[in-house]
Parts: C-alpha cells; structure tokens; sequence
C-alpha cells in the first residue's frame, strides 16, 4: 500500500497556520457554525465516515460475486468447449454444438447471482443493524447568525469542517481537530500509535512545540482517538476520508487481532486445500493413463477440484451469520461485527466488569460519614464541591452525591467557592483533586478516592474539631471502618483535604501535590445487584459458560456481590499481585480464579490474553471507558447502548437493554449459527470426498469415464443448491449445552470416516450398471454415467438429512421445512434431468424404470449403514460435529 504522508494532510497544512488563520481558512467562529451551515457543508463535503468501512456498491459487490474458483473453472471449461464444439467444427464445415456451452455460462450466471443475493442481503441487514447504535459528538452550533451558541448532539457521521465540538472524558474523537481550549485533557492514542499511557493536550500556545509528527502535536487530536479525562473544544478541520485515520483506512490503524472465528475459518480452509493438493493429481494421472485421452483427464480433474472446493461456503456463512443477527435484533442486540456471532456461541469464558453489569448501575449515596461513622455534613459539602468541579465523566458516583445533595441545607451556600484546577480522575491513581477558592481567595485542595490510595497520600485525620496524626492505629481504625461496609455491599470512598491558605500551589495542579491531606471521612454508596443477574448466571453456568469478574473495584466489596448474584468468588487476585506474576504464572491462576481486583485496563487486557492463550474462547462485557481495551482483545466484546463511545466502538455486539438474560440467549443463537455452518463443512467434505474415493475406484477399472466433468458440475451445483436452505435449519438441544469451537482435525477425521460410507453405495451401484444393465462398454456409457449421476445426487441430497443430527432423522430429529423443502425439490429435478432435454444435451440418456426399485434399495440401505457409522463414530470419539 503507498505510503500517506503526514504533510499532505488537511490537518497538517493547518499546523503551519496560527489558530485565528485556521478559524478564517475554515470560515467559521469560536461560538460554532449556523445550522444552515452544517446543512450546506454536509452536501459539500459528505457524510464524516471512511470509505474503507462500509460495505462495496452493489456492483461491486455482483462483479466479486463471481470471483470464486468454482466459477472459474466453469468459465475455462466453456471456454475449452466453444473450442472444441464450435469453433473446431465450424472451420471444418460439420455441424456445430452450443449446447454444453449454455449450460455452463447458465450455471455461471446462476451460481454468482445466487451469492450476490445473499451477500447484498447481508450487507444491507449489516448496516441497518449498526445504524441501531448511534454514536454522537456534541457540536457547538447556532439557529441562526445572531443567535445564542448551544451543545446539541450530532450524529457523528453530520460532523463537518468547521464544526466547533465539545469533548470530554469517554468520547471519541469524531474527525482530525485543532484545540481551542483545553482542561486537563488527557487523549489516548492507542488505537493509532500503540502507545497505551494517555497524552497531555493543550491549546495552541508557546507550550506546543512544533513537530512533523500529528500524533506528537500537543494541539491537535486525531479521528480514531477517545478522551480518557478532562474536556476541551476543537474546530474540526478534516473528516472522512481527509482524515489521518481515513487515508490510511484500515492498515495502521490498529487492526483488531485474529478472533476464534478467523483462526477457525482458516484452519478448515488449509486442510480442504492439503486435501485437494493430495486427490485432484491422483485422479488427473489415474484417468490419463487408463483412458489414454489427457485432454479430457484434465477437465474431468478440475471438475473434481470443483466438487472438492466448499465453493458455497461464503454465502453459508453469511446467510447463517445475517440471520443469527437478525434474531438477536429482535432481543433488542445488535451485532455490528457479524463474525462475533460465532464467537458468541464458543464463548466458554465470559469475563465481565461489576458495576453497571451485575450491579443496577443506579448507584446512590447511603451515607456521609466521619472517622467514628457518625453522619457528618462537612464531608458531604466536601463531597459536593470535589463533584460539582471536576470536569471530566461525570460517574455514577459523582452523580449520586450531586442527586443526594440537591435541595439539602448543608451546601446551599458552597456556590460562593470558584474553581481553581483540578487532577482529574485516572485508574492508576483512584483518586479526583478538585482546587477551590472562597470569596476571600483563600484556597484548598479537595480529594476523593479509593481507601488504599487515600491512605497513602494522607498525613493526618479529622477527629471532631481536632487534626490528629494518621499513625499505624488510626489507620487500621479507618480501614476496619472500610472493610465494614464494603462486607455489607456498600463501596466506599474516602474523602480529604489540605489547606492551601498560606501556600498557594504553582499551577497546572500535579499529582505531586495530593500530598499531606487529612481525611476527613468517608462516602459509603449503594449498587444493588441486577435482578436478572443471578439466573444469567445460572443460565451461562448450565451451558458450560463460565464467568469471571475484572474490575477495578476492591475484593471485598466485589466477593459481596459475586455471592449475591450466585458466584463464588474464591480467593481474589488483584492487580498489584499480577504485575509481579510472569505470563506462565498468570496464565495458571487465571483458570482457577475467578475474581480480579484492582485492576488497571491494560491488566484487565492481559488477563483475557492469558485465558485467550490458554485455548478460552473469551467475551469481555464492558461498559466504561477503562474497559475500551479488554473489548478490543476479546474474542467478543459486548457492551450496552449506555456505555461511553469508546466503549461501543471497541464492542462487537451492543445490548439496547441491559437484561443480562440476552447473554444466554445470544449464546445459544452463536451456536445454532456456529452449527448450521459447521454442518455444511462436514457435510460437504465427507460427501465430496465419498465421491472421488469412488470416482478413483471406477476411473482404474472402467474403460470410460465414470462421469463427464459437466455431470459433476450440475451435480455440484444442484448439492449446493439443496444446502441454501441450512440456515434456517433447528439443531438438537443436546449441541446447544456446551461451547462449539472449529476443529480442523476432526473435520478432517469425520470426512475420512463418513466419506467412504457413500463410496460403498456408489460401488454397487457400479456393479448394477454394469452387470445388471449392461452398461459394460463406451456405447453404454452415457446410460452409466446416468445411473450413477442420479443415485450419487439423491445420496449426496440425503446426506443432508443423515448427517445433521446424531439422532434418526425423520424420527427422533427432523429438518426444518425449507431444509425438507430443497431437498426435495433437488431430489425431484435430479431424477428428471436425465429425461429431460438437459440431460439430453449433457449426454445424459433415460434411465429403465427396472432401476428405480434397485435405487430405492440402495437409498435405505446407504440410511441404514450411515446411521450405524454415526453411532461408531460418536462411541468411538465422543463428539459430533
């Protein structure tokens, strides 16, 4: 791919001007652009998305339709055939024949148009799917040009040059921006750089030094890049396409590693290539010496390329995979990466974050208390100046005391305070600064946090009106408090101060500063656990699913929950633990242990890669900004339509209600998808195989060819044809128990072991033909050949029927109606093409009627014999499919 350089760039062009020339160049203002504005632009530049996202145009995606090898090698052997039937006999004057020649071009037309249907189909219930979850940026803009600036939230695809935008902590970055203000703005750049720790940001200003490099400018930020805390405002000056993110599309921009599904669609794919590397020269030298005619051994090999290449396997996959979303849609999911389905339903671990997961994320504050738990107002109007102030995510807590405090005495008069600085909150330190000043100037430093964190930076505790030191015994006293509560489901935070009075801090205010502080008491804060949680629990247990927590909260308060919920939380590992574990040492504990604590987001990553490594098929359930990682290394990270951007962006599957039973319900829909797709693997590789085991056993003895390479194509074809159906076939509830995963070894076993069950019904229907019809010479070929292409179609057909329950099908276990509906049909048509001009034209002749009652024989006995091969085959491996 050529090389994007970051000069040429819009946003790099307009590094080199000073922001009063960008805001001119733009034609817009700080107060943001007029409706009309955005309206005229939005036609002038188009939608703020990258091409490389969306699905292809409809022609695009017809002409791919018809790049696929089964295609191709139609298209080689028409070509051979207008060689030999028309142009050959037209140059020498005999009569010419564009029989064979239709009727491939007509399975060419039929086979590609037949793929685009339903891959367009699936595309378009792609995006009306994604277009269910809304991602907005919150644009400054005005009704008209005099009138008052407003924050209204945009769709982020109507964001456009000029747009002044409203960032704060849990947003995306909507397009490549210039900063014209910015607060204690921290950008993570990791799904452009790699880098995980967030950068520092400013306006333009003598701070920002010049530097080619955009993602090292200080003054400006990125499309692709999210807020980790504080707040800013930017003119947009790129979106789309003209954005750093957009030109370089999807190869740097930190492609999302291989999921379960990847490595199992490619591990399949290799072995059905080893297979047919091994059995197409085989059959190509048997057939070229015996017959002594290369040129037709060669057709007749790639024809049994053909039959050996799962060539509908895409559309399966696809058709399955569009209607196992679909269903979820319909339980308020929306899936936005249509491979996760699959994944959903081998999930066997499911890591989940705590609060607004298990819990009702409808935290409220309980209570305010001092260091001997009596109810206190000074830590509440404590409490409400660090809330009120601090700018990044407002979270659930932070909401709780504001909510609490409303209409309260106690901070009625704390209006009167302004706010200097603050540090906002970040998940290495659990701790918000807020630095405030009353009406006389006189300052102090207000900080909340988590109990350990507090402890370590405080010096002294209030005792009443006394300030006592924090010796070891004052210490305990406010960590027994602490555990206290926390055992009875309640998360606490503790809350200090230290008085700036008579020395004012150098600003920007740094975490070097949240130092001496006298904590003054403590926040306790109540989130009951989800009513659905316990019996989803339930539920993923009985399917084999099993469940771990990873949160940043403490393991008390986290064992609390886990129990109330029905989970047993063990002995807890935390994350100052794990940081002094190697890969090997995690990798054990993170099997047997089901709660981390403390834990940080890139902890909570390493985590699931351990489990990952360890052979789990793992989904992360997330909603935060902190847990943006974690669902972008998960196998399937699922998130909630309340989450932040960044969170939703980096899910592959977004709940629009936060109803946990839906987990069980996608699972088991991952898995009826997974099944279906793995059917028509097993059915096809066995079958196909079965066939050139017999093509191989007929090609060394018969003085002919078993069959043309046109009869193996209209048989291929018309398989296929029966297995469009598959998607909307049920699968036994027995399959649905467990988590399913993609075994190339046992495909390639099952293929081996079911194969040559059809081989042997295809050896005596040689035998009929020949000695029983006197089919036994090149005069009587095409009467063999006729015997044979219908008895191996309606085998091949029932399979379909045989092979997708391990139970006795049409008794214990029978298809769904489209499924029995198709079958049929080709069944039907199958027996006919030989009497119809079709058959005619491909050198097919009418079968005697005296061959019906031997095939009716052969199909019960092949049921029979297949049936008991199934039986073996699960006694002997434990497994089916």
């Amino acid at each position: 791919m050529k090389k994007v350089r970051s000069r040429d760039l819009a946003i790099a062009q307009e590094t080199k001007l000073s922001l009063d020339s960008t805001l001119a160049r733009l034609n817009t203002q700080r107060n943001g652009l007029t409706a009309a504005d955005a309206s005229e632009r939005l036609l002038e530049y188009g939608k703020n998305e990258v091409a490389a996202a969306q699905a292809p145009h409809a022609l695009i995606q017809l002409i791919l339709a018809f790049n696929n090898p089964f295609i191709w090698i139609l298209i080689a052997l028409a070509a051979v055939s207008f060689f030999t039937d028309y142009l050959l006999p037209l140059r020498q004057g005999e009569e010419t024949d564009l029989t064979g020649i239709i009727i491939m071009l007509t399975m060419v037309a039929l086979s590609g148009l037949l793929r685009f249907w339903q891959e367009y189909r699936t595309n378009k219930a792609a995006e009306a799917l994604k277009s269910l979850v809304r991602t907005t940026a919150t644009a400054i803009r005005r009704s008209s040009e005099n009138a008052v600036p407003v924050r209204m939230e945009v769709a982020l695809q109507d964001v456009v040059p000029g747009d002044v935008i409203f960032l704060s902590a849990g947003d995306m970055v909507p397009a490549d921006v210039r900063l014209l203000t910015a607060k204690d703005l921290f950008i993570s750049q990791a799904s452009l750089s790699g880098e995980a720790v967030p950068v520092e940001k400013h306006a333009a200003s003598e701070r920002c030094q010049q530097d080619d490099d955009l993602l090292n400018r200080r003054d400006i930020c990125l499309m692709g890049t999210s807020v980790a805390s504080g707040t800013a405002t930017a003119v947009v000056v790129a979106t789309g396409n003209r954005t750093w993110f957009g030109s370089l599309a999807k190869s740097v921009t930190g492609s999302r590693p291989q999921t379960a599904f990847d490595r199992g669609v490619n591990s399949v794919s290799w072995l059905l290539v080893r297979f047919m590397l091994v059995m197409v020269p085989v059959v190509l030298f048997i057939n070229g010496f015996t017959k002594g005619d290369w040129a037709d051994a060669t057709l007749f090999a790639l024809a049994v390329a053909v039959g050996l290449t799962p060539e509908m396997l895409p559309m399966i996959v696809s058709s399955n995979l569009a209607k196992g979303a679909i269903a979820l849609s319909r339980r308020k999911v929306v899936v936005k990466r249509l491979n996760a389905i699959q994944n959903f339903g081998a999930m066997d671990v499911l890591c989940t974050d705590k609060t607004g997961t298990l819990t009702q994320d409808r935290i409220i504050l309980a209570q305010h208390l001092d260091a001997h738990g009596n109810s206190n107002d000074r830590v509440l109007q404590l409490a409400w100046l660090n809330s009120r102030h601090q700018t990044g995510v407002k979270n659930l807590m932070d909401r709780a005391i504001l909510s609490f405090s409303q209409g309260k005495w106690a901070v009625s008069g704390l209006h009167r305070y302004r706010k200097i600085d603050e540090l906002p909150f970040d998940f290495e330190r659990r701790r918000l600064s807020i630095v405030v000043a009353d009406e006389h100037g006189r300052q102090k430093l207000i900080c909340k946090g988590a109990l350990g964190e507090m402890l370590s930076v405080a010096t002294h505790w209030q005792d009443g009106r006394e300030r006592r030191p924090l010796d070891e015994a004052a210490r305990q006293q406010w960590s027994q408090q602490a555990a206290r509560w926390n055992q009875q489901g309640f998360r606490v935070l503790l809350i200090g101060e230290r008085d700036l009075s008579d020395m004012p801090l150098t600003l920007p205010l740094h975490k070097d500063d949240e130092r001496d502080l006298t904590l003054c008491g403590l926040l306790t804060f109540l989130d009951p656990p989800k009513e659905s949680a316990r019996e989803a629990i339930a539920a993923l247990h009985e399917h084999g699913v099993t469940v771990k927590v990873l949160t940043g909260d403490n393991a008390i308060i986290t064992s609390k929950i886990c129990r109330d919920v029905g989970l047993e939380p063990g002995e807890p590992l935390c994350g100052s633990e794990i940081e002094r574990l190697d890969d090997n040492e995690l990798a054990t504990l993170a099997d047997s242990r089901t709660i981390f604590c403390r834990l940080t987001p890139l902890q909570k990553s390493r985590v699931l890669n351990m489990l990952q490594q360890n052979g789990h098929t793992v989904g992360f359930l997330g909603d935060g900004i902190n847990d943006a990682p974690a669902l972008r290394e998960a196998d399937v990270g699922i998130s909630v339509d309340s989450a932040t951007d960044i969170a939703k962006e980096s899910a592959d599957i977004i709940l629009l209600e936060k109803n946990l039973m839906v987990l069980e319900q996608g699972v088991i829909k991952g898995r009826e998808t997974f099944g279906n797709i793995i059917k028509y693997l097993n059915m096809t590789a066995s079958s196909n195989f079965g066939n050139v085991f017999s093509v191989l056993i007929a090609s060394a003895f018969l003085p002919f060819l078993p069959m043309l390479a046109i009869h193996l194509l209209i048989q291929n074809l018309m398989y296929d044809l029966s297995q469009l159906a598959l998607p909307w076939d049920k699968m036994d509830k027995a399959f649905l128990r467990k988590p399913r995963k993609w075994d190339a070894r046992n495909i390639g076993r099952f293929m081996l072991w079911m194969g040559p069950t059809s081989s042997l019904f295809d050896v005596t229907t040689f035998l009929l033909m020949w000695h029983v019809f006197a089919a036994n010479s090149v005069e009587h070929q095409a009467l063999f050949q006729s015997g044979w292409f219908v008895e191996g179609l309606l085998s091949q057909t029932l399979v379909v029927h045989m092979l997708r329950t391990q139970k006795i099908p049409f008794i214990q276990s029978r298809a769904a109606l489209p499924v029995m509906l198709m079958t049929g049909l080709v069944m039907v048509l199958g027996i006919a093409i030989p009497f119809s001009p079709l058959g005619e034209a491909v050198g097919l002749t009418p079968l005697p009627w005296a061959y019906f009652p031997w095939l009716v024989a052969t199909l019960l006995g092949y049921c029979l014999v297949t049936q008991g091969m199934k039986r073996l085959y699960i006694r002997r491996f434990g497994q089916w499919f």
